[in-house]
Parts: C-alpha cells; sequence; structure tokens
C-alpha cells in the first residue's frame, strides 16, 4: 500500500514539474550539469566538448562520485586503475598510485582524467562513436574490430558493433549528448 501511494506521489510531482515548470525543467532534473566549473576547465584543457563529458558521466556514474562498478571502474567517469594511471603518467596529472581509489573518487582527479582519455580517443579515432566504443571496450577491442572490418573507423556503421553492452553504451550516449545539446547551449569543440 505504501509502495502505491509513493507512487501517486511521485507522478504528481513530476506532473506538477511539467505542468507549472515546464518540460524542459524535468528534463534539467533528469540531465543536470553538476560540477559545471570542472566540467568546463578539463573540456577546454582537453578539447572534450562539455555536453559529451555530461552525457559520459550521466551513463557510467549519473553523477555518483564514489560510484564503483562490478569491474572495479571507480568514480564518476568510471575509469579503470590501470587506464588511470597510464593517462595520468602520460600527461603529467599528478596522483598518488597508492591510494588510487580514493584518489579516483576525487571528483576533480576523476573528471581531469577521464576528459583527457576521451580526448585522446577522439584523437585517436576522429569520430564521437568510435572513441566511445573504445572508451567502454577498450581501445585494443575497437582496434582489433577495425583491422577485422567489423566496423569502420569513421563510424558509419557504428550499428555493428558486436559487444551488445558496448552497443548499447554508445547509443544511449550520443542519445545523452544530443538531449544535453536541446536543452543548454552548446559550448566548446567536439
Amino acid at each position: 500500500m505504501k509502495s502505491k501511494k509513493l507512487i501517486i506521489i511521485i507522478l504528481l510531482a513530476i506532473v506538477f514539474v511539467c505542468v507549472f515548470l515546464g518540460k524542459d525543467a524535468l528534463l534539467k532534473m533528469l540531465y543536470p550539469k553538476t560540477y559545471q566549473e570542472l566540467v568546463s576547465r578539463y573540456g577546454e584543457k582537453y578539447q572534450v566538448e562539455e555536453n559529451l563529458i555530461f552525457a559520459v558521466i550521466k551513463a557510467e556514474s549519473n553523477f555518483k562520485k564514489e560510484a564503483i562498478s562490478n569491474r572495479d571502474a571507480i568514480g564518476l567517469m568510471q575509469l579503470m586503475e590501470e587506464t588511470a594511471k597510464d593517462v595520468a603518467k602520460k600527461n603529467q596529472i599528478a596522483i598518488h598510485e597508492e591510494d588510487l581509489k580514493n584518489e579516483l573518487c576525487d571528483v576533480s582527479k576523476n573528471i581531469e582524467i577521464g576528459t583527457c582519455y576521451l580526448s585522446i580517443l577522439m584523437q585517436k579515432y576522429q569520430n564521437k562513436e568510435v572513441a566511445l566504443a573504445a572508451y567502454n571496450a577498450g581501445t585494443g577491442t575497437v582496434d582489433g574490430w577495425i583491422e577485422k572490418g567489423i566496423i569502420r573507423k569513421d563510424g558509419t556503421d557504428i550499428e555493428k558493433i558486436p559487444y551488445k553492452e558496448t552497443n548499447h553504451y554508445v547509443r544511449k550516449i550520443v542519445r545523452d549528448y544530443k538531449i544535453y545539446e536541446s536543452l543548454y547551449e552548446y559550448k566548446g569543440k567536439m
């Protein structure tokens, strides 16, 4: 009985927000720009469009800074420890390897390393969808798909990604990116 009342209250709240504040207000609650200052700073530093960073954070952790996946990916942008160490070392980002889990739960550090990594992938693949596939499945996997002709490097057949999880992941981030673009003013480079 309590769950029915809770559902009715939630539905009434949604109707209230939509009627009195508008659909965009509800969407902005679902697609926030939490950590705006950090996303702006690192988006500009690494030349990654802010709305793409927000879409990755939303898909990866839904803005939960201490999120840890069942595969031990950590923080807002769900970084694997080895990837984070490699990106930090190659890009002179100071990290304390002896306390890496806590370090990657630090919002600023996580957004910086995650954005830097996204930038590296965007430069390597020159295609947003292929870069996102590599962010999820790894560069070795994506390079193998390209070499075997499973997907094209230009991303024109990205729907052929063979891993169901990665295929869904790329589609979700592209969708969320478009929602962020439509809700908020476009800012920065892609």
